[in-house]
C-alpha cells in the first residue's frame, strides 16, 4: 500500500457454501470485488480510465444499484441509518465492500458497509442483501466498543433470499474487516442447528487500471456468471430433492439490530429481551 493514497481497493479470492441439511451441498467460486471510500469515489473516477461513477465503463458503480434505489448518495443514506441507532460518524469513513459492475451489469448476492468513526473505530456494519426476485434488504449492526477481530454478530432472518431455505433462520456473522485481507462467514441456523454456512475471503490489491484490466481478464464476465452460477447450483439442489419455500412479502427495506437487547439462548437461537 506504500505509496497509494487512497482507502479504496481491489480484493480477488472466492466464495463459498456448504448445505448440511437436509440435503448436502457445496460450491465454490473464484470471484472480486472493490473496497470503495464513499468519499473517495469522485477522485476515483477522474483518475481510473476503466472505472466509472454513475457512467459505462469497463467497471464502474451506479448508486442505484446500492441502498433504497434512488440513486440519491450512498453516504446520505447510510449515516441516516446510522442516525437513527443514535450512531454519529463524524465525518468518519464508511466503505462499501462489492462487486462493481461490469459492461453495465453487476449483482450483489450480499454488500458490505464498514462504517468508521473519525477517530478510527468501526462502529457499525451494514449487511445489504439482494435476492433474485428483485428485492433487496439490508441489517444494521452496531459494533461493541470492546469487540476483538474477527468480530461476531448475529441477527434473525428478516428477507427471502435462497427458495430453498425457511425463514425461522438465525444468522451468525464472523467479520474480519479489511486489510491486507478481507474475510466474511455467515453461518446460517435453524432450531435443530447449521443448516448453511457461506463465505468470501479476498487479498487485496491496489485499485489500477492495470488491476483492474487483470481482473476482467481473471475473472471475465464475472458479474453474469454470478447469476448463472445461482440459478445453476440452484438446479442442482432441486435435482436432489430440495422443494421450493413460499416466498413471504417483502419486509420493510431496513432491520436494525440492536444488538445490546439481543441475548443468545443457545450456540444459535436468539430471544428479544
Amino acid at each position: 500500500m506504500t505509496g497509494n493514497p487512497y482507502n479504496s481497493c481491489l480484493y480477488a479470492g472466492t466464495v463459498m457454501h456448504r448445505r448440511f441439511k437436509p440435503r448436502a451441498h457445496r460450491l465454490n467460486y473464484r470471484v472480486f470485488w472493490t473496497l470503495l471510500d464513499l468519499d473517495e469515489l469522485p477522485r476515483l473516477s477522474a483518475r481510473l480510465r476503466l472505472f466509472s461513477i454513475e457512467g459505462f465503463n469497463l467497471f464502474g458503480l451506479h448508486a442505484a444499484d446500492h441502498g433504497d434505489g434512488s440513486g440519491r448518495p450512498l453516504r446520505q443514506q447510510v449515516e441516516a441509518h446510522l442516525a437513527a441507532t443514535g450512531i454519529a460518524l463524524d465525518g468518519g469513513a464508511i466503505r462499501l465492500l462489492c462487486m462493481p459492475r461490469l459492461l453495465g451489469f453487476v449483482f450483489n448476492p450480499i454488500s458490505v458497509y464498514y462504517c468508521y468513526h473519525r477517530d478510527g473505530p468501526l462502529k457499525a456494519l451494514l449487511y445489504e442483501v439482494h435476492n433474485t426476485f428483485g428485492q433487496r434488504h439490508s441489517y444494521l449492526i452496531p459494533v461493541d466498543a470492546d469487540a476483538s477481530e474477527p468480530l461476531e454478530q448475529r441477527c434473525l432472518k428478516a428477507f427471502y433470499v435462497s427458495p430453498f431455505m425457511d425463514m425461522d433462520i438465525v444468522y451468525r456473522f464472523r467479520v474480519q474487516p479489511p486489510s491486507e485481507r478481507v474475510a466474511l462467514v455467515i453461518e446460517c441456523a435453524d432450531a435443530q442447528g447449521l443448516v448453511l454456512v457461506a463465505s468470501l475471503a479476498g487479498t487485496r490489491h491496489a485499485l489500477t487500471d492495470t488491476a483492474l484490466l487483470h481482473a476482467f481478464v481473471s475473472f471475465p464476465l464475472m458479474t453474469l456468471k454470478v447469476v448463472a452460477g445461482i440459478h445453476w447450483e440452484a438446479t442442482k439442489l432441486w435435482l436432489k430433492g430440495m422443494r421450493l419455500r413460499p416466498r413471504p412479502s417483502a419486509p420493510a427495506p431496513l432491520t436494525i439490530v440492536a444488538q445490546p437487547r439481543l441475548r443468545a439462548t443457545s450456540d444459535y437461537g436468539i430471544n428479544h429481551d
